[in-house]
């Protein structure tokens, strides 16, 4: 088996794919982190809809998928940004996810955490965005889900410094009936929230984010940070309230962030755990026997492939993502929400499956060969 692949320079060379997947299979529950995978929606390629349409989602696949990270003991982190959150993926349609998925996690006992923001709206006073924040915190909660208070790009443009989104954050974790995950998205994964927390400097920011935090320590479960910064996440885990937890979102340094140090370590909530859910649970639960080494062997050649799909401009990453699944067979079409399809390259989804196959994380390596041979063939490269 060989096929032929094209680089970023328009050449043709050609590839052998492994012909044994990874042996990673459901196993004991993981117990030394806690880990949740943001997950990808899976559009119906059968609606008559544009790009700028509200969302047609295939259910069935969605939830499947969700199942699948599930059944692998890894938590699942929905209506995030990986499932296109305000990149085709409109409120109403995260609603409808969020009570879906609820209610599936309530079924299969999975754990569940749901994405809280203001995307309702576009903009506003604070008073409206405050109640934006409201209307999704009662869905979430109401759902029987933990909440994660996302950052707003409503909040970012009409804040005039630190003290509003003191004042929006606070009145948000005082009225919250469970400990919630905080979470700040850098603006490489959204440029909408440049200045989150109310400077461009990002100590200043942190210095916010961190009073937010002591101010309300009993209702913060946790952060996230998605800075692509592992310094940064180290320093600011040091500084966190005894109990409250640093979940990375670090796609270009996990491991190290996980495995942790003399003085601490990162859970995790992370994007590239969709590609990855049964390689990185297999992994955690090597760390569960303490053994760093070995955690370490299965999850750092991941990191080349992380790094690819998190490339500049690192929004597009979830097109990476949902190729991934389309070619490990846990959907029948690479379609898209928003038709984001389009927005990575041919010689950007060679690399990706080159990498992928290299890891073993395609169930049916010969399906995943055909699925990539069929969108060779649509782009004229000839095998």
């Amino acid at each position: 088996m060989t096929i032929r692949l094209p680089d970023a320079h328009g050449a043709l060379r050609t590839y052998e794919p492994r012909t044994e997947p990874l042996a990673a299979t459901p196993g004991t529950p993981l117990t030394s982190r806690t880990v949740f995978s943001a997950a990808h929606v899976v559009a119906d390629p059968y609606a008559d809809v544009s790009p700028d349409s509200p969302a047609a989602v295939d259910w069935d696949a969605t939830l499947a998928f969700r199942r699948h990270l599930w059944s692998h003991g890894l938590g699942v982190a929905e209506a995030m940004d990986t499932a296109q959150r305000g990149m085709g993926l409109d409120w109403a349609g995260a609603a409808e996810l969020i009570r879906r998925s609820a209610a599936e996690a309530r079924s299969v006992g999975g754990r569940i955490a749901c994405g809280v923001g203001t995307d309702q709206i576009t903009g506003g006073s604070l008073v409206e965005i405050r109640a934006a924040y409201e209307e999704q915190l009662a869905l979430v909660e109401e759902s029987g889900a933990q909440a994660i208070l996302m950052a707003s790009r409503a909040l970012a443009a009409a804040a005039r410094g630190p003290e509003d989104y003191l004042e929006v954050y606070g009145h948000l974790l005082r009225q919250s009936a469970e400990p919630v995950i905080l979470h700040w998205l850098g603006p490489m994964f959204d440029p909408a929230l440049e200045g989150y927390w109310g400077s461009t400097g990002l100590d200043a920011a942190t210095d916010t984010f961190l009073e937010v935090i002591a101010a309300h320590p009993d209702k913060v479960d946790g952060i996230k940070i998605s800075l692509l910064d592992a310094q940064r996440e180290i320093d600011v885990r040091r500084r966190l309230p005894q109990g409250v937890r640093c979940y990375t979102g670090d796609d270009f340094n996990y491991p190290e962030l996980i495995a942790g140090d003399e003085r601490g370590f990162s859970h995790a909530l992370l994007g590239i755990f969709d590609p990855l859910g049964p390689l990185a649970a297999e992994a955690v639960r090597v760390l569960d026997t303490g053994d760093t080494a070995g955690f370490r062997a299965l999850l750092d050649p991941t990191v080349e492939l992380s790094r690819h799909l998190f490339q500049t401009p690192t929004r597009f990453y979830k097109t990476g993502v949902v190729f991934l699944a389309w070619l490990a067979g846990h959907q029948a079409h690479f379609t898209m929400v928003g038709g984001l399809q389009s927005a990575r390259s041919l010689p950007h989804f060679a690399r990706a499956y080159e990498l992928a196959d290299g890891l073993g994380l395609f169930p049916d390596p010969k399906l995943a060969e055909e699925r990539m041979k069929s969108l060779l063939a649509v782009y004229g490269v000839p095998q």
